[in-house]
Parts: structure tokens; sequence; C-alpha cells
């Protein structure tokens, strides 16, 4: 048998080992960390020699050619000589390419290198977050087609209140991913590199480079942003961009945490209502001490994931503000963590959601059969009205209803029967309503309102023409760890 690859005498990030996927991992691993800096390093002197520096095309072709065989042990040997990681790579990529190592970083900063690809790393994880938050949309928009029109308990203050359907429900689910949706490409929109800003900001160096030329400045660092498939950069930085960046695309993560921590407490209480379940394996295992359990395991650790990224927003948050001047360095070893974690646990989440909601067990006789226990005390109104119109006397009737409601709740509650409060309105002539039209009166569907045709309307007007416009990328396949 093949040795495992992972060192088990050390600490493994569980969101690496067991939740995110390989997708997001691979974006703010190192090979793709490190290859993008060389990117980078490559259409800053591509774009230098294009607007007349003494850099030739052999040297940028010899940059090209060890864009990916990063050497790392040479980075990293020579990173425990000086402490400086960004002059490392640049020390170790000279070794690839000796005729152009003179021109490597030439009048860069660390933080050309280290922000923008900061800023690519995080574009490209929320793409990859939209693309999975549009398919766990799309599943909750089948999800609420099919049961539009299954009458089921409405909970306020989670104690029975008026009905609505299941497909309903699942619309509020949906509407809140639209708001983060919403959210997401928005910021999406607006995201830029720091461009090529020099050691404070002012890209003094490259004045020297370009003898003062402003428009050839200003040219490089549109050049650059292009090259490297942005429109924009941005107008003014210190040595770093502003990290408030950094916080507001955390705070959209975030919000995608809530939502889909609301999903799954309602899923958890669903599930123990055995209403509606998670998808539950043939072979999966509820409990080590109860064989008969099934549990909602994958909506537990939805919570427990977002609780960890609705948190984690206070890392950038704080970072962003108490920054000194034009930098300091507390902001790195923060970055390094809260940023990443945040992009993998919203992935791990979303990769839950596509699951479960690809998959939900709806118990439709069981959630009749609530609404049939709760239904009696809700159509009295109806009944009411009925009776009026037929001759009854409105208060008296209303005396009676409420005397016999209390009669039947005490006998469901305190002696755990059955409501008989219909039965009992049934056996009062003063209602004048035989019992066929008294039941005819108690059909659930009578009590949902609109909500089938809200259903239809949100689905037609607000969600599917993001799923048409976006049907390149629906039915992702997601395969959770464990």
């Amino acid at each position: 048998m093949e040795k495992s690859k992972i060192d088990s005498s050390i600490y493994q990030n569980p969101l690496t080992a067991r939740y995110a996927s390989k997708e997001m991992s691979f974006i703010f691993s190192d090979d793709y960390k490190f290859s993008t800096w060389r990117k980078l390093w490559v259409v800053l002197a591509e774009s230098e020699m294009e607007l007349g520096l003494n850099i030739t095309k052999q040297q940028v072709d010899e940059l090209k050619q060890h864009i990916y065989d990063i050497n790392y042990e040479e980075a990293e040997k020579r990173e425990k000589e000086t402490r400086h990681d960004v002059m490392s790579h640049v020390y170790a990529y000279g070794l690839q390419c000796p005729n152009a190592k003179p021109i490597i970083h030439l009048g860069a900063t660390s933080a050309y290198v280290g922000d923008n690809t900061d800023v690519i790393q995080m574009t490209e994880g929320i793409k990859l977050i939209k693309a999975k938050l549009i398919n766990t949309m799309n599943n909750m928009a089948q999800f609420a087609l099919k049961y539009k029109d299954l009458p089921t308990l409405g909970f306020t203050h989670f104690q029975a209140a008026q009905l609505t359907t299941v497909g309903k429900r699942c619309t509020l689910w949906l509407q809140d991913f639209l708001m983060d949706l919403e959210e997401l490409e928005f910021q999406l929109s607006r995201m830029k590199l720091r461009g090529v800003k020099g050691t404070t900001g002012t890209q003094a160096s490259f004045m020297s480079l370009f003898n003062g030329d402003h428009v050839k400045i200003r040219r490089l660092d549109q050049m650059v942003a292009e090259k490297m498939g942005f429109e924009k950069t941005f107008a003014v930085t210190g040595q770093t961009y502003s990290r408030k960046l950094d916080s507001q695309v955390l705070n959209v993560l975030a919000q995608i945490a809530e939502s889909a921590y609301k999903f799954s407490n309602d899923m958890r209480l669903l599930q123990h209502l055995k209403e509606v379940e998670e998808p539950f394996e043939k072979q999966q295992i509820g409990s080590s001490a109860m064989a008969y359990k099934r549990n909602p395991m994958r909506s537990e650790r939805i919570s427990a994931l977002s609780r960890f990224v609705i948190v984690n927003t206070l890392n950038p948050a704080i970072t962003a503000a108490t920054q000194w001047f034009e930098r300091t360095l507390d902001d790195s070893a923060n970055k390094r963590i809260a940023i990443p974690q945040a992009f993998l646990a919203v992935d791990s989440i979303l990769n839950i959601m596509i699951n479960i909601t690809s998959g939900m067990v709806v118990y439709e006789k069981m959630i009749k059969r609530h609404v049939d226990q709760e239904l009696p005390f809700m159509a009295t109104e109806s009944i009411l009205m009925e009776a009026v119109m037929r001759g009854g006397d409105r208060q008296e009737l209303h005396e009676k209803i409420r005397v016999y409601s209390m009669e039947a709740g005490k006998r469901v509650k305190e002696e755990g029967l059955d409501n008989n409060l219909i039965e009992l309105i049934k056996q009062d002539d003063e209602f004048k309503l035989t019992s066929m039209e008294i039941d005819a009166l108690m059909d659930a569907r009578n009590f949902i309102g609109r909500a089938p045709e809200q259903v239809d309307e949100f689905l037609e007007e607000h969600i599917n023409p993001i799923l048409q416009n976006n049907k390149d990328i629906l039915n992702i396949k997601v395969d959770l760890k464990v």
C-alpha cells in the first residue's frame, strides 16, 4: 500500500484536509501564488520593454519559460538567510533565468507581486464561489417549484402560525442567496489590482527608469493590469492597496455564510419535526451509540463553518483600521490566515449546500399530520364567517369557538389526545353547517393564500433569468470528503 504523503505528525488544516474543494485549495496554494508572482514579473518586464526600457525579448522569453517550474528549495534556502520571501524568489528565479536576472522585479517593490497576487487570488475565489452559489440557487429553485403548493405549517417564534407551503418557504432561503449573489457580483465588478506603484505608492522609482515620462508610467500601470486580465488599478496606494478591500470581500463572504446558517438551522428544525431531511446515505451512521439516529450532520457542519466565517470578518476589519500611514507589516501574517481560510470555508459551505439541496427528502404525510393537528384552530375564522352568513349570531358563535378551543387545547396538551375542536363544532346545531360543509372549509389549500403564485412569480422574475444567463456553469458536481 502506498504511504500517504500527509505528515501525520503535524497539524493539518481541516479546511483543506476535510472540507474545501481542490479547486479552491489550488487558488490559495503555493503553486498558484508563486507562479502568479512570476507572471507578474513577466508582464512587468514585457511592458517595460514595450515602453522602451533596455530589456530584450530574449530576456522576457527566458522568464516565460520558467513560470511554473519553481525551484522552491533554492527560494527556501535563500529566505532563511535574508528573511525576505519576495527577494528570495527573485533570487531563485534569477538562477533559472541568468540572462534575465538583472531585470527581474525592475523598479518594483514587494507589494507589486504580493498585493497584486492577493487581488488575483480573491478574484478567482469569488468566481468559484459565484458558480457554486448559483448552483445552490438552481437546486433551490427546482425544489421550490416542485413543492410550491404543498401546504405546511408556518411558524413564528417556532409556534404554529398560518399555513404556508414547502416551496414558498424555500423561496425565503433562495431570496437570501439572491441578495448575496447581487453583493458578490458588485464586489467582483470593482476588483482592481494594486498595479505598479513603487515603494510608497508614488512611482518614484519609475520616474527614474522612464526619465520622468508621466505618460509612460501611467501606461505601464494600465498595461500590467490588462495583461493580468483586469481593467483597472487603484488610483492611489501607499505601499499596499487599501486593506479595506480585504474587509469588503470578506464581508460579502460572511453574508453568504449568514444565509447558509439560516438555511441550516431551519433544516435542523425540520429534520427534528421529521418533515424534511437532508440526504442520508445507505451506509451512513448517525450515532456511535444510538443506531436508529439520523442526525442532520451536514446542516450542523454548515452552521459550524458559517460561524467561523462570520467571526473571521473581524480580522480584515481590524487590520484595515490599524494600518499606519503607507503600510505596516502587521497585516501580513493575519492576511495569510484570514483571507484564504474565509474562501476555503465558504467554498466548503457551498459544497454542502449543493449536496443537501440536490437531495432534500420531503415527508408529505408527516407534514399533513402536523397541519391537521393545528388546522382546526386556524379554520375557526372561516367557519365563523360562513355560519354568520347563514344567520348565526357572531358574538355567541365566537364565544362557543373560544370555549371549544380551550377544551380541545386541554385535551391535546394535558391528555395527549387528538384535536377534536372540529368535532365539537360539528355537533353544535347553532353553526348551521353540515359535516360535509365544514370538511370542505377544512381543506388546507384554502389557507395558503398566494403562496403558489408567489413562488411562480419570484422564480420567473428574479431567479430564472440568472439561471438562464449562467446555464454554462450549472450542474457542478461536488464530492464531500466526510
